[in-house]
Protein backbone atom coordinates (compact mmCIF):
# COMPACT_ATOMS: atom_id res chain seq x y z
CA UNK A 1 0.00 0.00 0.00
CA UNK A 2 1.42 3.11 -1.08
CA UNK A 3 1.39 6.16 1.35
CA UNK A 4 0.83 9.52 -0.15
CA UNK A 5 3.62 12.06 0.70
CA UNK A 6 2.21 15.37 1.45
CA UNK A 7 4.48 18.31 1.05
CA UNK A 8 4.44 20.49 3.96
CA UNK A 9 4.56 24.08 2.86
CA UNK A 10 6.13 26.59 5.19
CA UNK A 11 5.16 30.14 4.89
CA UNK A 12 8.03 32.48 5.85
CA UNK A 13 6.91 35.88 6.90
CA UNK A 14 9.27 38.72 6.01
CA UNK A 15 9.97 41.01 8.91
CA UNK A 16 8.20 44.37 8.83
CA UNK A 17 10.37 47.35 7.79
CA UNK A 18 10.97 49.60 10.77
CA UNK A 19 10.26 53.22 10.30
CA UNK A 20 13.24 55.54 10.97
CA UNK A 21 12.38 58.35 13.31
CA UNK A 22 13.14 61.77 11.93
CA UNK A 23 13.48 64.99 13.85
CA UNK A 24 11.69 67.86 12.21
CA UNK A 25 13.27 71.21 12.72
CA UNK A 26 10.87 74.13 12.50
CA UNK A 27 10.42 77.68 13.79
CA UNK A 28 8.07 76.32 16.40
CA UNK A 29 10.84 74.58 18.27
CA UNK A 30 12.17 76.36 21.33
CA UNK A 31 15.80 75.80 20.35
CA UNK A 32 15.37 77.43 16.96
CA UNK A 33 13.47 80.34 18.47
CA UNK A 34 16.29 80.85 20.95
CA UNK A 35 18.86 80.82 18.12
CA UNK A 36 16.86 83.43 16.19
CA UNK A 37 16.69 85.62 19.29
CA UNK A 38 20.47 85.40 19.76
CA UNK A 39 21.07 86.22 16.09
CA UNK A 40 18.75 89.22 16.07
CA UNK A 41 20.22 90.50 19.33
CA UNK A 42 23.77 90.20 17.95
CA UNK A 43 22.93 92.09 14.75
CA UNK A 44 21.05 94.79 16.68
CA UNK A 45 23.94 95.26 19.10
CA UNK A 46 26.40 95.58 16.23
CA UNK A 47 24.26 98.23 14.52
CA UNK A 48 23.85 100.10 17.82
CA UNK A 49 27.61 100.10 18.48
CA UNK A 50 28.29 101.33 14.96
CA UNK A 51 25.88 104.27 15.20
CA UNK A 52 26.97 105.06 18.74
CA UNK A 53 30.59 105.21 17.64
CA UNK A 54 29.66 107.58 14.77
CA UNK A 55 27.60 109.77 17.08
CA UNK A 56 30.37 109.94 19.67
CA UNK A 57 32.93 110.79 17.01
CA UNK A 58 30.70 113.50 15.55
CA UNK A 59 29.94 114.90 19.00
CA UNK A 60 33.65 114.99 19.79
CA UNK A 61 34.39 116.91 16.58
CA UNK A 62 31.57 119.39 17.20
CA UNK A 63 32.73 119.97 20.79
CA UNK A 64 36.35 120.46 19.63
CA UNK A 65 35.37 122.99 16.96
CA UNK A 66 33.06 124.82 19.35
CA UNK A 67 35.80 124.95 21.98
CA UNK A 68 38.23 126.50 19.53
CA UNK A 69 35.68 129.01 18.25
CA UNK A 70 34.88 130.12 21.79
CA UNK A 71 38.46 131.34 22.27
CA UNK A 72 39.16 133.72 19.38
CA UNK A 73 40.74 136.59 21.31
CA UNK A 74 44.20 135.51 20.23
CA UNK A 75 43.22 135.47 16.55
CA UNK A 76 41.54 138.88 16.85
CA UNK A 77 44.62 140.44 18.45
CA UNK A 78 46.92 138.79 15.89
CA UNK A 79 44.88 140.20 12.99
CA UNK A 80 44.61 143.68 14.59
CA UNK A 81 48.36 143.90 15.11
CA UNK A 82 48.96 142.74 11.54
CA UNK A 83 46.59 145.41 10.20
CA UNK A 84 48.40 148.20 12.09
CA UNK A 85 51.61 147.25 10.29
CA UNK A 86 50.13 146.34 6.90
CA UNK A 87 47.98 149.45 6.41
CA UNK A 88 50.48 151.97 7.80
CA UNK A 89 53.07 153.36 5.40
CA UNK A 90 54.92 156.34 4.02
CA UNK A 91 56.81 156.55 0.73
CA UNK A 92 60.35 156.78 2.06
CA UNK A 93 62.74 153.88 1.49
CA UNK A 94 63.36 153.48 5.24
CA UNK A 95 59.64 153.41 6.08
CA UNK A 96 58.95 150.84 3.36
CA UNK A 97 61.75 148.59 4.60
CA UNK A 98 60.45 148.90 8.17
CA UNK A 99 56.93 147.98 6.98
CA UNK A 100 58.24 144.97 5.04
CA UNK A 101 60.09 143.75 8.11
CA UNK A 102 57.05 144.28 10.34
CA UNK A 103 54.56 142.36 8.16
CA UNK A 104 57.01 139.47 7.69
CA UNK A 105 56.23 138.51 11.31
CA UNK A 106 52.66 137.69 10.25
CA UNK A 107 52.85 136.38 6.65
CA UNK A 108 54.06 133.13 5.10
CA UNK A 109 57.13 133.42 2.83
CA UNK A 110 54.88 133.12 -0.21
CA UNK A 111 52.74 136.07 0.92
CA UNK A 112 55.82 138.13 1.81
CA UNK A 113 56.99 137.75 -1.80
CA UNK A 114 53.50 138.61 -3.05
CA UNK A 115 53.51 141.93 -1.16
CA UNK A 116 56.98 143.13 -2.15
CA UNK A 117 55.78 145.85 -4.57
CA UNK A 118 52.48 146.86 -2.96
CA UNK A 119 54.04 149.99 -1.43
CA UNK A 120 56.75 151.83 -3.41
CA UNK A 121 58.69 155.05 -3.05
CA UNK A 122 56.91 156.57 -6.07
CA UNK A 123 53.38 156.46 -4.62
CA UNK A 124 52.15 159.89 -3.45
CA UNK A 125 50.36 158.83 -0.26
CA UNK A 126 51.06 157.94 3.34
CA UNK A 127 48.65 156.09 5.65
CA UNK A 128 47.91 155.87 9.35
CA UNK A 129 45.54 153.28 10.84
CA UNK A 130 42.94 154.91 13.10
CA UNK A 131 40.90 151.80 13.95
CA UNK A 132 40.53 148.08 13.24
CA UNK A 133 37.16 146.38 13.84
CA UNK A 134 36.93 142.59 13.81
CA UNK A 135 33.46 141.73 12.53
CA UNK A 136 33.64 137.94 12.41
CA UNK A 137 35.91 134.95 13.08
CA UNK A 138 34.80 131.78 11.28
CA UNK A 139 36.48 128.38 11.37
CA UNK A 140 37.24 127.39 7.77
CA UNK A 141 39.30 124.25 8.37
CA UNK A 142 40.70 122.06 11.12
CA UNK A 143 43.39 124.63 11.94
CA UNK A 144 42.30 127.57 9.78
CA UNK A 145 40.17 130.60 10.63
CA UNK A 146 38.82 133.33 8.37
CA UNK A 147 38.70 136.79 9.91
CA UNK A 148 36.51 139.55 8.49
CA UNK A 149 37.61 143.02 9.55
CA UNK A 150 37.22 146.71 8.77
CA UNK A 151 40.19 149.07 8.62
CA UNK A 152 39.80 152.83 9.11
CA UNK A 153 42.72 154.78 7.64
CA UNK A 154 43.76 158.40 7.45
CA UNK A 155 45.31 158.94 4.02
CA UNK A 156 47.54 161.92 3.44
CA UNK A 157 48.41 163.08 -0.09
CA UNK A 158 50.30 166.33 -0.29
CA UNK A 159 48.43 168.85 1.83
CA UNK A 160 45.16 166.91 1.71
CA UNK A 161 44.00 164.40 4.31
CA UNK A 162 40.98 162.12 4.01
CA UNK A 163 39.53 159.22 5.97
CA UNK A 164 38.79 155.92 4.23
CA UNK A 165 37.28 152.67 5.42
CA UNK A 166 37.43 149.25 3.75
CA UNK A 167 36.46 145.69 4.69
CA UNK A 168 38.70 142.66 4.08
CA UNK A 169 39.15 139.00 4.99
CA UNK A 170 42.33 137.07 5.83
CA UNK A 171 42.83 133.41 6.61
CA UNK A 172 44.88 132.50 9.67
CA UNK A 173 46.49 129.13 10.38
CA UNK A 174 46.73 128.23 14.08
CA UNK A 175 49.15 125.53 15.26
CA UNK A 176 48.29 123.15 18.10
CA UNK A 177 50.51 125.22 20.42
CA UNK A 178 48.74 128.46 19.44
CA UNK A 179 51.31 129.90 17.02
CA UNK A 180 49.70 131.73 14.10
CA UNK A 181 50.50 132.75 10.54
CA UNK A 182 48.44 134.41 7.80
CA UNK A 183 48.04 132.06 4.83
CA UNK A 184 45.72 134.14 2.62
CA UNK A 185 46.40 137.76 1.68
CA UNK A 186 43.94 140.52 2.68
CA UNK A 187 41.05 140.17 0.25
CA UNK A 188 38.32 142.73 -0.40
CA UNK A 189 34.96 141.86 1.18
CA UNK A 190 31.50 143.49 1.29
CA UNK A 191 31.12 146.15 3.97
CA UNK A 192 28.79 145.50 6.86
CA UNK A 193 25.46 147.23 6.14
CA UNK A 194 22.62 148.38 8.34
CA UNK A 195 19.80 145.83 8.55
CA UNK A 196 16.40 146.85 7.21
CA UNK A 197 14.66 145.02 10.07
CA UNK A 198 12.04 147.01 11.98
CA UNK A 199 10.39 145.43 15.03
CA UNK A 200 6.62 145.48 15.04
CA UNK A 201 5.37 148.37 17.12
CA UNK A 202 3.43 147.27 20.18
CA UNK A 203 -0.06 148.71 20.44
CA UNK A 204 -2.43 149.02 23.37
CA UNK A 205 -5.20 146.42 23.13
CA UNK A 206 -7.68 148.13 25.48
CA UNK A 207 -7.37 145.21 27.89
CA UNK A 208 -6.37 147.66 30.64
CA UNK A 209 -9.06 150.12 31.72
CA UNK A 210 -8.47 153.87 31.82
CA UNK A 211 -8.38 154.13 35.61
CA UNK A 212 -5.66 151.48 35.84
CA UNK A 213 -3.66 153.21 33.07
CA UNK A 214 -3.81 156.56 34.89
CA UNK A 215 -2.94 155.00 38.22
CA UNK A 216 0.00 152.98 36.82
CA UNK A 217 1.30 156.00 34.87
CA UNK A 218 1.34 158.09 38.04
CA UNK A 219 3.26 155.30 39.78
CA UNK A 220 5.86 155.18 37.00
CA UNK A 221 6.38 158.94 37.08
CA UNK A 222 6.92 158.84 40.85
CA UNK A 223 9.29 155.87 40.57
CA UNK A 224 11.49 157.25 37.77
CA UNK A 225 11.89 160.58 39.55
CA UNK A 226 13.51 158.66 42.42
CA UNK A 227 15.24 155.91 40.43
CA UNK A 228 18.51 157.62 39.34
CA UNK A 229 19.66 158.18 42.94
CA UNK A 230 17.66 155.50 44.80
CA UNK A 231 19.51 153.10 47.06
CA UNK A 232 18.86 149.38 47.20
CA UNK A 233 16.80 149.85 50.37
CA UNK A 234 14.68 152.57 48.77
CA UNK A 235 14.14 150.47 45.62
CA UNK A 236 12.83 147.56 47.69
CA UNK A 237 9.62 149.52 48.30
CA UNK A 238 8.93 149.75 44.55
CA UNK A 239 10.74 146.76 43.04
CA UNK A 240 10.51 143.01 43.62
CA UNK A 241 13.91 141.35 43.93
CA UNK A 242 16.47 142.53 41.35
CA UNK A 243 14.01 143.53 38.63
CA UNK A 244 15.71 146.95 38.57
CA UNK A 245 19.04 147.56 40.26
CA UNK A 246 20.45 150.88 41.55
CA UNK A 247 22.27 152.99 38.93
CA UNK A 248 23.61 155.74 41.24
CA UNK A 249 23.74 158.19 38.36
CA UNK A 250 23.66 161.95 38.15
CA UNK A 251 20.46 162.12 36.11
CA UNK A 252 17.33 164.22 36.31
CA UNK A 253 13.95 162.71 35.33
CA UNK A 254 12.28 164.59 32.47
CA UNK A 255 9.25 162.67 31.13
CA UNK A 256 7.64 159.37 30.18
CA UNK A 257 7.33 158.65 26.50
CA UNK A 258 4.00 157.11 25.43
CA UNK A 259 3.63 154.10 27.77
CA UNK A 260 1.77 151.13 26.23
CA UNK A 261 -0.14 148.94 28.70
CA UNK A 262 -1.39 145.38 28.18
CA UNK A 263 -3.04 142.87 30.50
CA UNK A 264 -1.04 139.83 31.59
CA UNK A 265 -3.24 137.67 33.82
CA UNK A 266 -3.47 139.49 37.13
CA UNK A 267 -0.52 141.72 36.20
CA UNK A 268 -0.03 144.66 33.87
CA UNK A 269 2.78 144.90 31.32
CA UNK A 270 4.04 148.27 30.16
CA UNK A 271 6.50 149.27 27.44
CA UNK A 272 7.76 152.77 28.09
CA UNK A 273 10.54 155.22 27.19
CA UNK A 274 11.92 157.42 29.96
CA UNK A 275 13.82 160.63 29.21
CA UNK A 276 16.50 161.73 31.65
CA UNK A 277 18.83 164.74 31.56
CA UNK A 278 22.48 163.89 32.16
CA UNK A 279 23.68 166.52 34.60
CA UNK A 280 27.30 165.97 33.58
CA UNK A 281 26.92 166.30 29.80
CA UNK A 282 23.60 168.24 29.83
CA UNK A 283 22.41 165.92 27.05
CA UNK A 284 19.11 164.02 27.06
CA UNK A 285 19.28 160.27 27.57
CA UNK A 286 16.30 158.07 26.64
CA UNK A 287 16.06 154.65 28.30
CA UNK A 288 13.54 151.99 27.26
CA UNK A 289 11.89 149.54 29.64
CA UNK A 290 9.47 146.61 29.39
CA UNK A 291 8.10 146.14 32.90
CA UNK A 292 5.61 143.84 34.57
CA UNK A 293 3.59 145.61 37.29
CA UNK A 294 1.37 144.30 40.04
CA UNK A 295 -0.87 146.15 42.43
CA UNK A 296 -1.86 144.91 45.87
CA UNK A 297 -2.02 147.79 48.32
CA UNK A 298 0.59 149.60 46.22
CA UNK A 299 2.07 149.16 42.75
CA UNK A 300 5.25 147.13 42.46
CA UNK A 301 7.61 146.28 39.59
CA UNK A 302 7.86 142.48 39.34
CA UNK A 303 10.22 142.10 36.38
CA UNK A 304 12.11 143.95 33.70
CA UNK A 305 12.06 142.19 30.33
CA UNK A 306 15.40 143.45 29.05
Amino acid sequence: MFKKNEKQTETIKEPKEKKVRTVKVGTHKKTVIALWVVLIASVSFGIYKNFTAIDQHTTHEVETIQLRLNDTNGIENFVKNFCKSYYTWSNSKEAIEARTQAISRYLTKELQDLNVDTIRTDIPTSSTVTDVIIWDIEQSGENAFTATYEVDQQIKEGDQTRNVSETYTVKVHVDADGDMVIIQNPTLAPAMEKSSYEPKAQEADNSVDADTVNDATAFLETFFKLYPTATETELAYYVEGNALEPINGDYLYSELGNPVFTKDGGNVKVKVSVKFIDNQTKAAQVSQYELTLYKDSNWKILSNNK
